[in-house]
């Protein structure tokens, strides 16, 4: 029988917070909030035989699923499903009791992270619990996750407390979206707002917290589908990988940074590598697809709370088909170079994380909260909380239209062909949504110039361009008029 969905836990019924009533917080926000949980973090359930065969609040179910041999059987992606016939198995809620899963540890349930929410909203119906199927690909759970959140918004908007909660926040503004998405699930919420049906629905949000989350995909998503190939593991972690490898939700998740230590060389995984160490190949590359036209979409005033000071794999070794994970990452250049030491050797730098998601992949800029915490207690730690608590209370002081964005664009007026040059951006330390382009005013050549964080709290890109001419620079943002300059391109021989 269908269970209920979980309400609040903070010590009052959520049918006595309509905003206005004793005891609630003058900064309860207006918004309605879309609670968006990670792998392995929602009830799966099949509707056929009325059986939950993810999350039953059993430590006996929870030890036969995972040794003996039929006990994930009813999780794997059968062909139809992964033909995109979905519909078997059905997300009720998100996990309501603790789970466990070889290499990814504990996974906690969202009581916390809900009773949290609940506290800072206008009423229990502000708040969208979202559970999905993550055996899926993100993108397929992201398209459901637009629909959900505009449903949600548009009967928010008609709710009573909507209107008296409004009455009590900055020029009486009208309720927006705001995601608080743990692992996979900002993943999902970066798609649904980028990618999803809905075009108006970005606009329609005012932030997106992210826990957690894998931008730049986790090492440690290949040493799951990796597991057995080079030596006899415990059952869980070999019945891990077996379901795994049918999963288009793991693949997204595999690492997208230069991560293949190789000696003298480091690089990204391409699907062959995928193949070799255990994964799916089709699947590797319709993830690289599905990647490939998400990363340009900046998130809406997005805040990442991230793990930080856990030892973390952040890069691995390929041999004969066997994934050895390491403690250390690489870093480019803004060119694309790795950094080397004075001997040619690509340097490593260890930068931690939460145990699972390494500090670089789950910041997509340097302006972050950093939690010592590991992957899971992200959504649950006491010290995350009060930060997703002064999320969600935050207003918008909505004023007179002004400079969205107070961009400054500096570049030289001339420099000589084969130079590398530099350009620089001010007013900004965050490249998410600060698209740079240099194109010759009379050619064909465009290229993207890619802009980093630098020490002085602004953006900097390094470029070189084929050949002598006038190029335009343009740096485009929030703002409707972009930022543009020219430079002219020259030879020696010019100054003749």
């Amino acid at each position: 029988m269908k269970q209920p969905v979980q309400s609040n836990t903070a010590g009052r019924s959520p049918d006595e917070q309509p905003f206005g009533l004793p005891g609630l917080s003058p900064n309860t926000t207006q918004d309605a909030v879309v609670v968006v949980p990670g792998i392995m973090g929602s009830e799966l359930y099949d509707p056929a035989t009325d059986t939950v065969l993810w999350g039953i609040a059993n430590p006996g179910w929870l030890g036969k699923a995972w040794t003996t041999r039929t006990g994930l059987k009813p999780l794997h992606l059968t062909e139809e499903e992964k033909a995109g016939q979905i519909g078997r198995v059905k997300a009720r809620r998100l996990l309501r009791t603790p789970a466990w899963s070889p290499f990814l540890r504990g996974i906690e349930p969202y009581h916390e992270l809900l009773a949290t929410v609940l506290r800072s909203v206008a009423h229990k119906d502000a708040v969208l619990p979202f559970a999905y199927d993550w055996r899926l690909p993100v993108a397929t759970n992201a398209h459901l996750l637009a629909d959900a959140a505009r449903q949600h918004l548009e009967k928010w908007r008609r709710h009573p407390a909507h209107t008296a909660a409004r009455a009590h926040r900055v020029d009486e503004r009208e309720g927006r979206l705001v995601f608080i998405a743990h692992s996979m699930g900002g993943l999902l919420t970066h798609a649904a707002l980028a990618l999803g049906p809905d075009r108006d629905l970005a606009g329609d949000t005012r932030g997106v917290m992210t826990l957690g989350t894998p931008f730049h995909g986790a090492v440690m998503a290949t040493v799951i589908l990796n597991t057995g190939q080079g030596a006899p593991l415990p059952l869980p972690h070999g019945k891990l990988k077996s379901l795994a490898s049918t999963m288009p939700g793991v693949h997204d998740l595999l690492p997208r940074f230069p991560c293949l230590d190789e000696g003298l060389n480091v690089r990204r995984l391409t699907p062959a590598d995928v193949a070799d160490l255990g994964g799916d190949k089709d699947l590797a590359v319709q993830s690289q697809a599905f990647h490939d036209k998400l990363r340009s979409h900046p998130l809406p005033a997005h805040r990442a709370v991230v793990g930080v000071s856990q030892p973390t794999l952040q890069s691995l070794t390929l041999r004969d088909g066997v994934v050895v994970g390491a403690e250390h990452c690489f870093r480019e250049h803004t060119d694309g170079e790795l950094l080397r030491d004075a001997h040619g050797v690509p340097r490593r730098f260890s930068v931690h994380g939460d145990g699972t998601v390494h500090k670089e992949s789950a910041a997509r800029s340097r302006t972050v909260i950093p939690y010592s915490l590991q992957h899971g207690a992200l959504a649950q730690g006491e010290a995350a909380m009060e930060a997703v608590t002064s999320f969600l209370e935050e207003d918008e002081h909505l004023g007179p239209e002004q400079a969205a964005s107070g961009l400054g664009l500096t570049v030289p007026d001339f420099v000589t062909l084969n130079d590398t040059w530099e350009i620089r951006v001010t007013g900004t330390d965050d490249p998410a949504g600060v698209i740079c382009t240099v194109a010759e005013v009379e050619g064909d050549f465009t290229k993207r110039a890619r802009l980093y964080a630098d020490e002085d709290n602004a953006l900097t890109a390094r470029i070189q361009v084929p050949d002598v001419g006038l190029y335009r620079v343009t740096v485009e943002a929030d703002s409707p008029t972009p930022l543009t300059q020219l430079v002219l391109v020259g030879s020696y021989d010019d100054e003749d």
